[in-house]
C-alpha cells in the first residue's frame, strides 16, 4: 500500500508538470523544492466561497424555521386561521422535512452535492412565493410543505458537503459555522419579522437562494463524492465493417477528484497525500454494497447509528421546534413583549454561535455537546418553574410578586435555552458526516434525518395543545428528554477532533471486528 501511495504521488506531481521531486518524510510522501508544490492550506478563497455557498442554504433553513414565530398573530388575523389551523401551518414544515429526510441521503449520493443544491433552490423559492402571494390557507400550507422538503435535505447536505471539502484541522469549525447560519436565519426572521408585513418577509427570505444560485457556478464538487461515483464512458469499436457502441463503467473520477482538490487547496498545493488517502479508502469500500438501506444495520455501524439517531431524536424531543416556531407566543404567555423577546433571542444565538465556532476544534465535539445538553435541561426546567409560579393558586399580592419575578425569568431561561442549542445543536449532524463511510452515508443520513424530523413534527404540532394543558408540565418534559440526551452523550459519543474522515471511519470498522 505504501508503494502504491508513493507511485500515485509521483503520478500526480508529474501531471502537474513538476519533476524536481525531493523526498519528504515528514508528510509521508514526496515534496518539491523552490518553485515546486507547497503545503496544503487549511483555508483558501475557493474553500471560503464553497463554505459561504453551503451557508446560504442553512441560512434559508433558519428562515423557514423562524418564520412562523413573529408572524403568527398577523397571519391568523389576515387569513382568519384558528389555533388548530395555524398549528398545522407551523408543523407542516416538519411533515415536508420528513419527506425530504427520507430521501436526503440517497438523492445527494445520486445527483451529487452541487446538483442537489440546484434542485433544492427551486423548491425553496417556489415555497416562499406561494406563501407571499397566497389568498387561501391551502396554498399557505403547500408553500410551507415545499420549504419543509427543502429543509429535510439541506440540513444534511450542508454538513456533509462542508465536512468533505475541509481539512481535519478546521472541519469542525467550518461545519459549525455553516450550521450557525441556521441560527442567523432564525434571528433574521425574529428581528425583521417584528417590523415588516408577513408577505414582505416571505419575499425577503428568497434572497439566500438567489445568492446561492449565483455562487454555485464557482465552487467544486465534493472530492469524496467524485471518487465514490461510477462513471460510464461510451466508445465505438469496429467489428469487421459493423460499428459497435460499448459502455465501460469505472469506479471513481480521478481527474475530477484531483481538479477539485487543487481548487480547494490551492493551485500549487501538494494534494498527493490527501488524494491517495481518499482513493485508498474508497477502494477498500468497493466490496461493500451501497444500494440497500439494510446495510446500515451491520454490526460495525450499530453504535454510531444509535449515537447519531439518538442525539437527533432527543434533541428534537427536548423542544427546540416548539421554542423556535412559537417563541413569540411563549413570551406573550409569560407577560413579555414579543418583539423584545425575539430580538434578545437573536442576539443570544449570534454571540453563543460565534463562541461555539471558536471552541469546537479546540475543546472537541463531545465537551460542547455535553455543555449544550446540560444547558437545555436546566433552561427547560427553569422555564417550567417560571410558568409554575405564574399559574400557582396564591393570593393576589403574592401573585403580583410571582409575575414580577417570573416574567423576566422566563425570558432569561428562553435565552439560555436558545444559546445552549446554538452551542451544540448542530453537532449531531457533524457527527453524522464524520462517523459513516461513503458507502452507507446516504442510508444513515436518510434514516437519522427522518427520525429527527419525525420527532420534531410531533413536538411542533402538539405544542400549542400541550401548553394549554400545562405550560409547566410541557417544559418539565422537555427537560427530561434533554437530560436523557446528556446521558447518551456522556456514554456513547466519541471524540473526533483532529482526525481525518478516513481515520475516524477506519477506527470504527476496526473496533467492531
Amino acid at each position: 500500500m505504501e508503494q502504491q501511495r508513493k507511485e500515485a504521488t509521483e503520478r500526480l506531481l508529474s501531471r502537474q508538470g513538476h519533476h524536481n521531486l525531493v523526498p519528504n518524510e515528514e508528510n509521508g510522501g514526496a515534496g518539491v523544492c523552490d518553485e515546486g508544490l507547497v503545503a496544503v492550506s487549511n483555508f483558501t478563497s475557493i474553500l471560503g466561497l464553497s463554505t459561504i455557498t453551503a451557508a446560504c442554504i442553512t441560512f434559508g433553513f433558519g428562515c423557514a424555521i423562524g418564520y412562523s414565530s413573529p408572524t403568527q398573530s398577523s397571519i391568523m388575523e389576515d387569513l382568519g386561521l384558528s389555533v388548530a389551523e395555524f398549528s398545522l401551518f407551523g408543523s407542516i414544515l416538519s411533515i415536508g422535512s420528513l419527506i425530504g429526510a427520507a430521501i436526503s441521503g440517497k438523492i445527494t449520493d445520486l445527483f451529487g452535492r452541487k446538483l442537489t443544491m440546484w434542485i433544492l433552490n427551486l423548491f425553496y423559492i417556489g415555497g416562499w412565493l406561494a406563501i407571499a402571494f397566497t389568498k387561501a390557507p391551502w396554498l399557505l400550507n403547500l408553500g410551507r410543505l415545499s420549504l419543509g422538503f427543502t429543509n429535510g435535505i439541506s440540513n444534511y447536505l450542508a454538513s456533509i458537503y462542508v465536512a468533505e471539502i475541509t481539512t481535519k484541522n478546521v472541519r469542525g469549525r467550518f461545519t459549525i459555522i455553516v450550521q450557525f447560519l441556521t441560527g442567523w436565519g432564525v434571528s433574521f426572521m425574529f428581528v425583521v419579522g417584528s417590523f415588516v408585513h408577513w408577505r414582505t418577509l416571505a419575499l425577503l427570505a428568497t434572497i439566500p437562494a438567489l445568492l446561492q444560485l449565483l455562487l454555485l457556478f464557482f465552487i467544486p464538487e465534493s472530492p469524496q463524492w467524485l471518487m465514490s461515483t461510477i462513471r460510464v464512458s461510451l466508445k465505438f469499436y469496429s467489428y469487421g465493417s459493423v460499428p459497435i457502441l460499448k459502455a465501460q463503467a469505472k469506479f471513481g473520477r480521478e481527474k475530477e477528484l484531483e481538479a477539485a482538490l487543487l481548487c480547494l487547496r490551492g493551485d500549487k498545493a501538494d494534494i498527493s497525500h490527501e488524494a491517495t488517502e481518499i482513493k485508498d479508502y474508497v477502494e477498500s469500500l468497493k466490496s461493500f454494497s451501497s444500494e440497500g438501506i439494510l446495510d446500515i444495520f451491520q454490526k460495525k455501524y450499530v453504535r454510531p447509528l444509535l449515537t447519531v439517531a439518538g442525539a437527533l431524536v432527543l434533541m428534537n424531543l427536548g423542544g427546540i421546534n416548539a421554542l423556535t416556531y412559537y417563541s413569540g407566543a411563549i413570551f406573550v404567555s409569560a407577560g413579555v413583549s414579543s418583539m423584545v423577546g425575539l430580538i434578545t433571542l437573536a442576539a443570544t444565538q449570534t454571540v453563543i454561535g460565534i463562541l461555539g465556532a471558536t471552541l469546537i476544534d479546540k475543546l472537541g465535539r463531545r465537551p460542547l455537546l455535553l455543555v449544550s445538553s446540560a444547558g437545555l435541561r436546566f433552561s427547560s426546567f427553569l422555564t417550567g418553574v417560571s410558568f409554575f409560579l405564574m399559574d400557582s393558586d396564591i393570593s393576589p399580592s403574592s401573585l403580583h410578586v410571582a409575575r414580577f419575578v417570573s416574567s423576566p425569568s422566563c425570558m432569561l431561561t428562553s435565552k439560555m435555552y436558545m444559546g445552549s442549542y446554538a452551542l451544540g445543536g448542530v453537532l449531531p449532524l457533524l457527527l453524522l458526516s464524520e462517523l459513516f463511510p461513503i458507502n452507507v452515508k446516504g442510508s444513515a443520513g436518510s434514516m437519522c434525518n427522518f427520525m429527527g424530523n419525525f420527532t420534531g413534527w410531533v413536538v411542533a404540532y402538539y405544542f400549542n395543545f400541550l401548553i394549554e394543558w400545562s405550560s409547566t408540565g410541557i417544559f418539565f418534559i422537555f427537560s427530561a428528554f434533554s437530560f436523557a440526551n446528556f446521558i447518551l452523550t456522556a456514554t456513547m459519543v466519541p471524540e473526533t477532533k483532529g482526525r481525518t474522515l478516513e481515520e475516524i471511519r477506519a477506527s470504527i470498522t476496526h473496533s467492531s471486528d
